[in-house]
Protein backbone atom coordinates (compact mmCIF):
# COMPACT_ATOMS: atom_id res chain seq x y z
CA UNK A 1 0.00 0.00 0.00
CA UNK A 2 2.06 2.86 -1.26
CA UNK A 3 1.66 6.13 -3.04
CA UNK A 4 3.57 7.73 -5.88
CA UNK A 5 3.34 11.20 -7.38
CA UNK A 6 4.69 12.95 -10.42
CA UNK A 7 6.78 16.06 -9.70
CA UNK A 8 6.91 18.87 -12.20
CA UNK A 9 9.46 17.11 -14.39
CA UNK A 10 7.13 14.12 -14.80
CA UNK A 11 9.46 11.67 -13.05
CA UNK A 12 7.71 9.26 -10.62
CA UNK A 13 8.88 9.61 -7.06
CA UNK A 14 8.16 7.95 -3.73
CA UNK A 15 6.43 9.95 -1.02
CA UNK A 16 8.00 8.63 2.18
CA UNK A 17 5.58 10.64 4.32
CA UNK A 18 2.73 8.96 2.54
CA UNK A 19 4.08 5.50 3.17
CA UNK A 20 4.77 6.17 6.84
CA UNK A 21 1.35 7.75 7.33
CA UNK A 22 -0.34 4.74 5.75
CA UNK A 23 1.64 2.46 8.04
CA UNK A 24 0.56 4.53 11.04
CA UNK A 25 -3.07 4.26 9.99
CA UNK A 26 -2.81 0.49 9.78
CA UNK A 27 -0.83 0.16 12.99
CA UNK A 28 -3.60 1.97 14.83
CA UNK A 29 -5.83 -1.05 14.21
CA UNK A 30 -3.36 -3.54 15.70
CA UNK A 31 -1.64 -4.37 18.97
CA UNK A 32 2.10 -4.87 18.79
CA UNK A 33 3.53 -8.14 20.02
CA UNK A 34 5.89 -7.65 22.98
CA UNK A 35 8.58 -10.13 22.00
CA UNK A 36 11.51 -9.32 19.72
CA UNK A 37 12.32 -11.29 16.59
CA UNK A 38 15.72 -12.72 17.45
CA UNK A 39 16.61 -14.41 14.18
CA UNK A 40 19.27 -12.85 11.97
CA UNK A 41 18.90 -13.49 8.23
CA UNK A 42 22.09 -11.66 7.25
CA UNK A 43 25.10 -13.25 5.51
CA UNK A 44 27.65 -15.02 7.64
CA UNK A 45 25.24 -15.75 10.50
CA UNK A 46 24.92 -19.11 12.20
CA UNK A 47 22.65 -21.55 10.34
CA UNK A 48 19.24 -22.31 11.77
CA UNK A 49 18.82 -25.70 13.44
CA UNK A 50 16.36 -28.03 11.71
CA UNK A 51 13.42 -28.17 11.77
CA UNK A 52 13.02 -24.44 11.22
CA UNK A 53 11.41 -23.04 14.40
CA UNK A 54 9.68 -20.22 12.51
CA UNK A 55 7.50 -22.63 10.51
CA UNK A 56 4.81 -23.44 13.03
CA UNK A 57 2.10 -26.07 12.71
CA UNK A 58 -1.03 -24.92 14.55
CA UNK A 59 -3.15 -27.91 13.53
CA UNK A 60 -2.36 -31.54 12.74
CA UNK A 61 -3.85 -31.02 9.27
CA UNK A 62 -0.76 -29.01 8.29
CA UNK A 63 1.52 -31.49 6.52
CA UNK A 64 3.63 -29.14 4.43
CA UNK A 65 6.55 -28.52 6.79
CA UNK A 66 9.81 -30.14 5.72
CA UNK A 67 12.30 -31.19 8.36
CA UNK A 68 15.42 -30.19 6.45
CA UNK A 69 14.79 -26.78 4.90
CA UNK A 70 15.18 -23.25 6.28
CA UNK A 71 13.50 -19.96 5.50
CA UNK A 72 16.03 -18.12 3.33
CA UNK A 73 16.37 -14.45 2.51
CA UNK A 74 17.19 -14.24 -1.19
CA UNK A 75 17.41 -10.48 -1.52
CA UNK A 76 17.51 -7.38 0.68
CA UNK A 77 17.20 -3.79 -0.52
CA UNK A 78 13.72 -2.97 -1.78
CA UNK A 79 11.50 -0.24 -0.34
CA UNK A 80 8.22 -2.16 -0.70
CA UNK A 81 8.44 -5.57 -2.36
CA UNK A 82 5.22 -6.84 -3.97
CA UNK A 83 3.68 -8.97 -6.70
CA UNK A 84 5.86 -12.13 -6.94
CA UNK A 85 5.20 -14.28 -10.02
CA UNK A 86 7.01 -17.40 -11.19
CA UNK A 87 8.07 -17.93 -14.81
CA UNK A 88 8.46 -21.66 -15.40
CA UNK A 89 10.13 -21.38 -18.81
CA UNK A 90 12.73 -18.84 -17.74
CA UNK A 91 13.07 -20.38 -14.26
CA UNK A 92 12.94 -17.00 -12.60
CA UNK A 93 10.86 -15.11 -10.08
CA UNK A 94 9.67 -11.65 -11.00
CA UNK A 95 8.54 -9.12 -8.40
CA UNK A 96 7.88 -5.38 -8.00
CA UNK A 97 9.47 -2.67 -5.91
CA UNK A 98 6.62 -0.17 -6.12
CA UNK A 99 8.28 2.98 -4.68
CA UNK A 100 11.46 2.46 -6.73
CA UNK A 101 9.34 2.07 -9.88
CA UNK A 102 11.04 -1.12 -11.01
CA UNK A 103 10.62 -4.86 -11.32
CA UNK A 104 13.31 -7.28 -10.19
CA UNK A 105 14.17 -10.83 -11.25
CA UNK A 106 15.64 -13.67 -9.18
CA UNK A 107 17.13 -16.42 -11.37
CA UNK A 108 16.88 -19.99 -10.07
CA UNK A 109 20.03 -21.20 -11.84
CA UNK A 110 22.47 -19.24 -9.70
CA UNK A 111 20.40 -17.03 -7.39
CA UNK A 112 21.34 -13.90 -9.27
CA UNK A 113 19.07 -10.85 -8.84
CA UNK A 114 18.63 -8.43 -11.73
CA UNK A 115 17.69 -4.91 -10.67
CA UNK A 116 15.66 -2.90 -13.12
CA UNK A 117 14.31 -5.92 -15.01
CA UNK A 118 11.64 -3.41 -16.01
CA UNK A 119 12.34 0.21 -15.16
CA UNK A 120 10.32 2.29 -15.14
CA UNK A 121 7.51 -0.15 -14.40
CA UNK A 122 4.55 2.19 -13.99
CA UNK A 123 4.94 1.61 -10.25
CA UNK A 124 3.57 -1.88 -10.82
CA UNK A 125 2.15 -3.89 -7.96
CA UNK A 126 0.74 -7.34 -8.75
CA UNK A 127 2.19 -9.50 -11.53
CA UNK A 128 1.25 -12.83 -13.06
CA UNK A 129 1.74 -14.81 -16.28
CA UNK A 130 -0.97 -15.97 -18.62
CA UNK A 131 -1.08 -19.49 -20.06
CA UNK A 132 0.95 -18.40 -23.07
CA UNK A 133 3.77 -17.18 -20.84
CA UNK A 134 3.12 -13.46 -21.24
CA UNK A 135 3.51 -11.21 -18.21
CA UNK A 136 0.48 -9.36 -16.83
CA UNK A 137 1.13 -6.35 -14.58
CA UNK A 138 -1.07 -4.03 -12.51
CA UNK A 139 0.26 -0.48 -12.74
CA UNK A 140 -0.45 1.98 -9.95
CA UNK A 141 0.96 5.01 -11.72
CA UNK A 142 -0.98 4.59 -14.95
CA UNK A 143 -4.05 3.06 -13.27
CA UNK A 144 -4.27 0.16 -15.69
CA UNK A 145 -3.62 -3.54 -16.35
CA UNK A 146 -1.10 -4.32 -19.09
CA UNK A 147 0.41 -7.30 -20.88
CA UNK A 148 4.01 -7.50 -22.10
CA UNK A 149 4.18 -9.12 -25.54
CA UNK A 150 6.87 -11.39 -26.97
CA UNK A 151 8.29 -8.54 -29.07
CA UNK A 152 8.63 -6.26 -26.03
CA UNK A 153 5.60 -4.09 -26.78
CA UNK A 154 2.96 -3.33 -24.18
CA UNK A 155 -0.75 -4.01 -24.64
CA UNK A 156 -3.19 -2.13 -22.41
CA UNK A 157 -5.76 -4.70 -21.31
CA UNK A 158 -7.87 -2.43 -19.11
CA UNK A 159 -7.75 1.25 -18.19
CA UNK A 160 -11.50 1.87 -17.77
CA UNK A 161 -14.23 -0.10 -16.05
CA UNK A 162 -17.53 -1.24 -17.57
CA UNK A 163 -18.99 2.23 -16.94
CA UNK A 164 -16.22 3.97 -18.86
CA UNK A 165 -14.59 5.28 -15.68
CA UNK A 166 -10.88 5.16 -14.94
CA UNK A 167 -9.69 2.76 -12.25
CA UNK A 168 -8.21 3.74 -8.91
CA UNK A 169 -4.98 1.70 -9.12
CA UNK A 170 -5.24 -1.99 -10.12
CA UNK A 171 -3.54 -4.11 -7.49
CA UNK A 172 -3.36 -7.87 -8.12
CA UNK A 173 -4.34 -10.24 -10.94
CA UNK A 174 -4.89 -13.94 -11.71
CA UNK A 175 -5.63 -15.79 -14.96
CA UNK A 176 -8.26 -18.51 -15.42
CA UNK A 177 -6.89 -21.48 -17.42
CA UNK A 178 -10.12 -22.52 -19.12
CA UNK A 179 -10.98 -19.31 -20.92
CA UNK A 180 -7.89 -17.15 -20.40
CA UNK A 181 -9.88 -14.47 -18.57
CA UNK A 182 -7.96 -12.12 -16.29
CA UNK A 183 -9.39 -11.26 -12.88
CA UNK A 184 -8.02 -8.28 -10.95
CA UNK A 185 -8.68 -6.08 -7.94
CA UNK A 186 -8.91 -2.29 -7.69
CA UNK A 187 -8.83 -1.41 -3.97
CA UNK A 188 -7.88 2.25 -4.22
CA UNK A 189 -4.33 2.22 -2.87
CA UNK A 190 -1.50 3.57 -4.94
CA UNK A 191 -0.82 6.91 -6.54
CA UNK A 192 -4.29 8.43 -6.23
CA UNK A 193 -4.03 9.19 -2.49
CA UNK A 194 -2.33 11.99 -0.62
CA UNK A 195 -0.18 11.41 2.47
CA UNK A 196 -3.22 11.03 4.76
CA UNK A 197 -4.69 8.28 2.60
CA UNK A 198 -7.36 10.65 1.29
CA UNK A 199 -8.02 12.03 -2.15
CA UNK A 200 -6.24 15.30 -2.72
CA UNK A 201 -9.16 16.80 -4.65
CA UNK A 202 -12.01 15.96 -2.24
CA UNK A 203 -10.38 14.96 1.05
CA UNK A 204 -12.49 11.79 1.04
CA UNK A 205 -11.36 8.26 1.83
CA UNK A 206 -13.54 7.17 -1.08
CA UNK A 207 -11.37 6.71 -4.17
CA UNK A 208 -12.28 7.68 -7.72
CA UNK A 209 -14.65 4.73 -8.21
CA UNK A 210 -16.08 2.13 -5.85
CA UNK A 211 -13.48 -0.49 -4.99
CA UNK A 212 -14.20 -3.72 -6.86
CA UNK A 213 -13.04 -6.94 -8.49
CA UNK A 214 -13.10 -7.09 -12.31
CA UNK A 215 -12.86 -9.68 -15.07
CA UNK A 216 -11.30 -9.12 -18.51
CA UNK A 217 -12.72 -11.39 -21.21
CA UNK A 218 -9.89 -12.99 -23.18
CA UNK A 219 -11.75 -12.89 -26.50
CA UNK A 220 -13.58 -9.58 -26.52
CA UNK A 221 -11.45 -7.66 -24.03
CA UNK A 222 -14.64 -6.56 -22.27
CA UNK A 223 -14.18 -5.52 -18.63
CA UNK A 224 -16.91 -6.59 -16.21
CA UNK A 225 -17.29 -5.84 -12.51
CA UNK A 226 -17.81 -9.18 -10.76
CA UNK A 227 -18.18 -7.94 -7.17
CA UNK A 228 -17.78 -4.85 -5.04
CA UNK A 229 -18.72 -6.56 -1.76
CA UNK A 230 -15.23 -6.33 -0.16
CA UNK A 231 -14.45 -2.85 1.18
CA UNK A 232 -10.98 -2.91 -0.38
CA UNK A 233 -10.35 -6.08 -2.42
CA UNK A 234 -6.61 -6.65 -2.44
CA UNK A 235 -4.99 -10.01 -3.20
CA UNK A 236 -6.98 -12.76 -4.92
CA UNK A 237 -6.61 -16.36 -6.02
CA UNK A 238 -8.64 -19.25 -7.37
CA UNK A 239 -9.21 -22.40 -5.36
CA UNK A 240 -7.29 -25.50 -6.43
CA UNK A 241 -10.33 -26.77 -8.37
CA UNK A 242 -11.32 -23.35 -9.76
CA UNK A 243 -14.75 -23.56 -8.13
CA UNK A 244 -14.12 -20.64 -5.76
CA UNK A 245 -12.43 -17.25 -5.75
CA UNK A 246 -10.73 -15.94 -2.62
CA UNK A 247 -10.31 -12.19 -2.10
CA UNK A 248 -8.35 -10.47 0.68
CA UNK A 249 -10.12 -7.42 2.12
CA UNK A 250 -7.95 -4.70 3.68
CA UNK A 251 -10.77 -2.18 4.07
CA UNK A 252 -10.09 -1.59 7.77
CA UNK A 253 -7.26 0.70 6.67
CA UNK A 254 -9.91 3.31 5.76
CA UNK A 255 -13.41 2.15 6.70
CA UNK A 256 -14.46 1.71 10.36
CA UNK A 257 -17.23 -0.74 9.45
CA UNK A 258 -14.90 -3.08 7.57
CA UNK A 259 -13.51 -6.34 8.94
CA UNK A 260 -10.04 -7.69 8.19
CA UNK A 261 -10.86 -10.92 6.40
CA UNK A 262 -10.49 -13.15 3.39
CA UNK A 263 -13.67 -13.56 1.36
CA UNK A 264 -14.79 -16.69 -0.45
CA UNK A 265 -17.06 -16.62 -3.50
CA UNK A 266 -18.58 -19.43 -5.53
CA UNK A 267 -17.29 -19.20 -9.09
CA UNK A 268 -19.26 -20.09 -12.21
CA UNK A 269 -16.47 -20.60 -14.70
CA UNK A 270 -18.80 -20.91 -17.68
CA UNK A 271 -20.54 -17.61 -17.02
CA UNK A 272 -17.59 -15.82 -15.43
CA UNK A 273 -19.68 -14.78 -12.41
CA UNK A 274 -19.41 -14.87 -8.63
CA UNK A 275 -22.08 -15.63 -6.03
CA UNK A 276 -22.59 -16.36 -2.34
CA UNK A 277 -19.85 -14.09 -0.97
CA UNK A 278 -19.00 -14.89 2.65
CA UNK A 279 -16.14 -14.75 5.12
CA UNK A 280 -13.60 -17.51 4.62
CA UNK A 281 -11.15 -16.52 7.36
CA UNK A 282 -10.64 -13.68 9.81
CA UNK A 283 -7.27 -12.00 10.19
CA UNK A 284 -7.95 -11.42 13.88
CA UNK A 285 -5.91 -13.96 15.79
CA UNK A 286 -5.10 -14.21 19.50
CA UNK A 287 -6.48 -10.73 20.10
CA UNK A 288 -4.48 -9.07 17.32
CA UNK A 289 -5.73 -7.92 13.92
CA UNK A 290 -3.52 -7.63 10.87
CA UNK A 291 -3.98 -7.74 7.13
CA UNK A 292 -4.09 -10.47 4.53
CA UNK A 293 -2.70 -9.07 1.30
CA UNK A 294 -1.45 -11.54 -1.31
CA UNK A 295 -2.94 -15.05 -1.28
CA UNK A 296 -2.29 -18.31 -3.13
CA UNK A 297 -3.80 -21.80 -3.01
CA UNK A 298 -1.92 -25.11 -2.88
CA UNK A 299 -2.93 -28.37 -4.56
CA UNK A 300 -4.60 -29.59 -1.36
CA UNK A 301 -6.94 -26.61 -1.22
CA UNK A 302 -5.15 -24.73 1.57
CA UNK A 303 -4.88 -20.96 1.28
CA UNK A 304 -1.49 -19.35 2.00
CA UNK A 305 -1.84 -15.68 2.91
CA UNK A 306 0.68 -12.96 3.54
CA UNK A 307 0.10 -11.33 6.93
CA UNK A 308 1.35 -8.12 8.44
CA UNK A 309 1.07 -4.75 10.14
CA UNK A 310 0.97 -6.25 13.64
CA UNK A 311 4.53 -7.12 14.65
CA UNK A 312 6.71 -10.02 15.76
CA UNK A 313 4.87 -13.26 16.27
CA UNK A 314 2.16 -12.37 13.74
CA UNK A 315 3.76 -10.99 10.59
CA UNK A 316 4.71 -13.46 7.89
CA UNK A 317 2.43 -16.05 6.30
CA UNK A 318 -0.73 -17.65 7.69
CA UNK A 319 -2.03 -20.90 6.21
CA UNK A 320 -5.74 -21.77 6.20
CA UNK A 321 -7.38 -25.14 5.61
CA UNK A 322 -10.24 -25.36 3.09
CA UNK A 323 -12.73 -24.84 5.93
CA UNK A 324 -11.05 -21.54 6.91
CA UNK A 325 -9.26 -22.81 10.03
CA UNK A 326 -5.79 -21.35 10.60
CA UNK A 327 -3.46 -24.37 10.55
CA UNK A 328 0.07 -22.95 10.24
CA UNK A 329 2.23 -19.87 10.40
CA UNK A 330 5.56 -18.81 8.91
CA UNK A 331 7.11 -16.05 11.00
CA UNK A 332 9.13 -13.32 9.27
CA UNK A 333 10.87 -10.25 10.75
CA UNK A 334 9.05 -7.96 8.29
CA UNK A 335 5.56 -7.22 7.02
CA UNK A 336 4.79 -9.80 4.35
CA UNK A 337 2.99 -8.34 1.35
CA UNK A 338 2.52 -11.25 -1.04
CA UNK A 339 3.31 -14.89 -1.81
CA UNK A 340 3.52 -17.29 -4.73
CA UNK A 341 4.62 -20.85 -5.39
CA UNK A 342 7.45 -21.47 -7.80
CA UNK A 343 10.65 -23.32 -8.44
CA UNK A 344 11.15 -26.22 -10.85
CA UNK A 345 8.70 -28.43 -8.93
CA UNK A 346 6.43 -25.54 -7.85
CA UNK A 347 7.13 -26.57 -4.26
CA UNK A 348 8.93 -23.44 -3.12
CA UNK A 349 7.03 -20.63 -1.44
CA UNK A 350 8.33 -17.16 -2.32
CA UNK A 351 7.45 -14.31 0.02
CA UNK A 352 7.84 -10.58 -0.66
CA UNK A 353 8.21 -8.76 2.63
CA UNK A 354 8.83 -5.04 2.78
CA UNK A 355 12.57 -4.77 2.06
CA UNK A 356 13.25 -8.41 1.26
CA UNK A 357 12.49 -11.52 -0.76
CA UNK A 358 12.26 -14.79 1.20
CA UNK A 359 11.72 -18.41 0.15
CA UNK A 360 11.16 -21.81 1.76
CA UNK A 361 10.63 -25.29 0.35
CA UNK A 362 7.35 -26.92 1.40
CA UNK A 363 5.82 -30.40 1.22
CA UNK A 364 3.10 -29.33 -1.22
CA UNK A 365 2.82 -27.59 -4.56
CA UNK A 366 1.10 -24.50 -5.79
CA UNK A 367 -2.28 -25.24 -7.36
CA UNK A 368 -1.63 -22.92 -10.31
CA UNK A 369 1.24 -21.94 -12.55
CA UNK A 370 1.90 -18.64 -10.73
Amino acid sequence: MTRTDRPDDGTPRFDRRGFLAAAATIAATTAMAPEAFARNFGPGTEPVRYPDPDIIALDKRFKAKLGNTPIQRLHLGTLWAEGPAWNGVGRYLLWSDIPNNEQLRWIEEDGHVSRGFRAPSGNSNGNTFDYRGRQIACEHLNRRVVRYEYDGSVTVLADKNDQGQGFNAPNDAVVHPNDGSIWFTDPGYGQLMNYEGRRADTGSVQPFVKEAVYRIDANSGAVTKVTDAPFKPNGLCFSHDYKKLYVADTGVSHYPDAASRIWQFDLDGEKGTLSNGREFASMTWEGRTGFADGIRCDEDGNVWSSAGWVGDGYDGVHVFAPDGARIAQIRLPEICSNVCFGGTKRNRLFMTASQSLYAVYVETRGAHIT
